[in-house]
């Protein structure tokens, strides 16, 4: 997050850093970390992971029901939002019509 001001002017998103020792402010970060854990306990040599063994672990977690998202998957949500917006790409420039420059 080095360059988190380069992020935020160029996506009008602000940055949030939350407190030093204070997890309370970090609820979706503390609660992948718990997640996490249940396939990389604590302590757990992690040069031994082989990246097929992390993307098991990856499709596990966006493959679980969330209750924030409707009790509907990251992935799901994620695939709605990528439809969406084609299709609203799609609206405004339709097949055939002819692009103006």
């Amino acid at each position: 997050m080095a360059r988190h001001e380069e992020l935020t002017a160029a996506t009008g998103m602000p940055i949030y850093f939350c407190d030093p020792r204070s997890p309370w402010q970090r609820a979706s970060n503390e609660n992948i970390n718990g997640l996490l854990r249940q396939f990389l306990p604590k302590g757990m040599d992690l040069s031994a992971v082989t990246p097929q063994k992390l993307a098991y672990i990856e499709a596990m977690i966006n493959d679980r029901p969330r209750a924030v998202l409707d009790y509907r998957t990251p992935r799901e949500v994620y695939t709605e939002l990528v439809q969406n917006a084609l299709a609203a790409r799609v609206k405004q420039y339709p097949p055939g019509a002819a692009l103006q420059s």
